[in-house]
C-alpha cells in the first residue's frame, strides 16, 4: 500500500503548530473587524483547510465565498498569466474583504486579484495568507495577517499540492525532489 508520507522530506509545520496559530489568527481578525461586514474570500483549491480552520476561530458574524485563480497549471512555477476559473457569487460591494489563502509565493496571482477585486469598491481589502515565500516574490503583496514564515523549499500539505496530490496532509511538508524532478 503507498503512503503519501514516503513523498515527504520533512515535516516543516506540524498540525499542532498550524492549529495553534489559526486560533491566533481567528482571534487578531475577530478584534480587528469587530462591527464590520467581513466577507471572507477563499482562494481554491489550496485555502480549503486554512479557510475552514480560521473560519472556526472567527468570533464575529462573517460571509464567505470563494473565488478560483490559476498561474500555475501543472507545473512547479508560476507562468505568470493568470486565469480566473471561478468568480465570486456575491457583491463585495461596500464589505471588508479579508483574502485566504494558503501560500504567497511569488504575489503574481494576488497583485492581480487584488486590482480585479478593488475594481468592485469594498470598504477595505486584507490578506490572510498560511505561509508566506517572500524569497520567491516577484510583486510587492503584502498580507496583514500571516501564519508562518517559509523557506524557498517546495511545501505540500494542508491544502498545497504538487499534481492536485497531498493536499490532504493534515501538516506542511517538505516534498522529497526526486517526486516532483
Amino acid at each position: 500500500m503507498y503512503d503519501m508520507s514516503d513523498d515527504i522530506k520533512e515535516i516543516l509545520i506540524s498540525n499542532d503548530e498550524i492549529k495553534k496559530k489559526v486560533q491566533e489568527l481567528g482571534k487578531k481578525i475577530s478584534e480587528d473587524y469587530r462591527g464590520k461586514d467581513l466577507m471572507l474570500v477563499g482562494i481554491l483549491k489550496g485555502s480549503v483547510p486554512f479557510m475552514a480552520d480560521l473560519l472556526r476561530e472567527i468570533t464575529i458574524p462573517c460571509t464567505m465565498d470563494f473565488m478560483a485563480v490559476s498561474s500555475y497549471g501543472n507545473s512547479t512555477k508560476s507562468s505568470g498569466v493568470v486565469r480566473i476559473l471561478k468568480d465570486l457569487d456575491f457583491e463585495i460591494h461596500n464589505k471588508h474583504i479579508l483574502i485566504v489563502e494558503d501560500i504567497i509565493d511569488s504575489g503574481i496571482t494576488l497583485s492581480y486579484l487584488l486590482d480585479y477585486l478593488k475594481g468592485r469598491k469594498p470598504n477595505s481589502i486584507e490578506i490572510a495568507c498560511l505561509l508566506n515565500k517572500e524569497e520567491r516574490r516577484k510583486v510587492n503583496v503584502n498580507s496583514k495577517y500571516i501564519g508562518f514564515q517559509v523557506p524557498d523549499y517546495f511545501l505540500v500539505g494542508f491544502g498545497l499540492d504538487y499534481a492536485e496530490k497531498y493536499r490532504n496532509l493534515p501538516y506542511v511538508g517538505v516534498l522529497k525532489d526526486d517526486v516532483y524532478k
